[in-house]
């Protein structure tokens, strides 16, 4: 597993259906949604947080590494036209990467949504 800027930067994740799923909603809500930003989540959570939950849910400890902004600079430098150098560096700085959970469409509707953990159960066999 590797974290990106610190074990305590934060990062959103959201299930592809799901996100599916709520732009729907969004987009049938009336009175229509306009000219704001609509913030979904499933879980938000630190690179420490899902790394101790990959290893509960999976029985075993994985192998961490940490990807600070320093390297991820250097590696960005080296190698300009890489977008996935670019987009580490992005989530490793932690600005818009992640909001809270509580605030978030679904979240405010009750709306439910797959979290991780229970993302990993369902497919840790893959």
């Amino acid at each position: 597993m590797r974290g990106l800027g610190s074990w305590d930067t934060k990062v959103t994740v959201t299930t592809p259906e799901d996100i599916g799923r709520l732009t729907i909603e969004i987009l049938l809500e009336r009175p229509r949604i306009a000219n704001e930003v609509v913030y979904v989540a499933s879980d938000t959570l630190s690179y420490r947080e899902l790394g101790d939950l990959v290893d509960k849910v999976m029985g075993r400890r994985f192998r961490r590494e940490l990807l600070t902004i320093d390297m991820l600079v250097a590696e960005l430098a080296r190698h300009p036209e890489n977008g996935m150098a670019r987009y580490r560096l992005g989530f490793a700085r932690g600005d818009g990467m992640w909001w809270d959970k509580a605030g978030t469409y679904n979240a405010v509707r009750r709306i439910p949504t797959t979290d991780t953990k229970a993302w990993l159960q369902q497919n840790q066999q893959r």
